[in-house]
């Protein structure tokens, strides 16, 4: 069982950086794939970033560009910088683990932590 704990959420100005950490426990960190959600009120949860085991990345077109996912297995962390926020930007990141797959859909993934809040003020 992996568990997983996001931090590094708060409160910012537009234009502001921000950088997620989450740390993963009880798994072999290193053969997951992972990914970056997020769910804003009233909204589905959607995808913003994911990198594979072998470093494959992909960004959701909204945060192409400003964000960037990055890993560092010998931490069992996976990042989330985020540059240039926008109110739009205001949602609960989550984390996310995958056994088998390095996916948009958050159905592929198996593990998931509690969320971090993320608030952008205009």
């Amino acid at each position: 069982q992996v568990q997983l704990v996001e931090s590094g959420g708060g409160l910012v100005q537009a234009g502001d950086s921000l950088r997620l950490s989450c740390a993963a426990s009880g798994g072999t960190f290193s053969t997951y794939a992972m990914g970056w959600f997020r769910q804003a009120p009233g909204k589905e949860r959607e995808f913003v970033a994911t990198i594979s085991r072998f470093r494959r990345i992909y960004y959701a077109e909204p945060v192409r560009g400003r964000f960037t996912i990055f890993r560092e297995d010998a931490k069992n962390t996976v990042y989330l910088q985020m540059h240039s926020l926008k109110p739009e930007d205001t949602a609960v990141y989550y984390c996310a683990a995958s056994r088998v797959a390095w996916s948009v859909r958050k159905t592929e993934y198996d593990y998931w932590g509690q969320g971090t809040q993320v608030t952008v003020s205009s």
